[in-house]
């Protein structure tokens, strides 16, 4: 059986985050930084990456996407892109959680912390019972949470990731493309930051 080709991206932050697998081999990678402008970055971006590799969107068998918790643009951009893709190319997408992504690779027990707004930062704890590394696709001891920077609940030494987000994605995506999955959904811990308008809707003539 050849190897899947597998592509991870992730909006969920300040950036474009990319990563192409064919198996268990990386075969591209982007990492863009960008505050905004995902929203029309990220397909060309795409597009760029898969002819680097000399292949086309009809290649892909498994599409990953970061879910967040993040940026709430950036999440909804990535998430759209990857259920839209999905749709067309008839192939399978997968969320997967930003703090999930990060993980990947890390021993177990650990957890991952993630810059957030002014002091605030997302963070998960992640557990494996026979104290592993490596693929394992374990479950996270708890939920992403968003807490002030010193004062996160007590548990498992913050890691360092070992590898991108974007190649997290793809290589969790991977692995759990093998059983059916749900759609990509957001991952958000907060009310949007926006608010609704205050004005009256606009009258509609007959």
């Amino acid at each position: 059986m050849p190897d899947r080709i597998v592509l991870g991206f992730d909006t969920s932050a300040a950036h474009c985050a990319a990563a192409l697998l064919r198996g268990d081999r990386v075969i591209g990678a982007r990492h863009e930084a960008m505050a905004k402008g995902q929203a029309e970055r990220l397909m060309p971006m795409l597009e760029e990456m898969l002819s680097d590799a000399g292949l086309g969107w009809r290649d892909l068998d498994v599409l990953g996407v970061g879910t967040g918790p993040g940026n709430f643009t950036g999440i909804r951009v990535g998430v759209a892109a990857a259920r839209g893709l999905a749709l067309a190319l008839r192939i399978p997408a997968i969320g997967i959680g930003a703090p999930e992504a990060l993980a990947w690779g890390l021993p177990r027990p650990c957890r991952v912390i993630i810059p957030g707004k002014g002091d605030l930062v997302i963070w998960q704890d992640f557990h494996d019972p026979q104290g592993s590394s490596g693929p394992q696709d374990t479950a996270p001891e708890s939920r992403p949470q968003q807490a002030a920077t010193g004062s996160l609940a007590p548990g498992p030494a913050p890691a360092a990731p070992a590898l991108g987000i974007a190649e997290g994605v793809a290589r969790l995506a991977a692995l759990r493309s093998r059983t059916p999955q749900p759609r990509p959904a957001p991952v958000y811990l907060r009310p949007a930051d926006a608010a609704p308008a205050r004005d009256a809707p606009p009258v509609i003539l007959s």
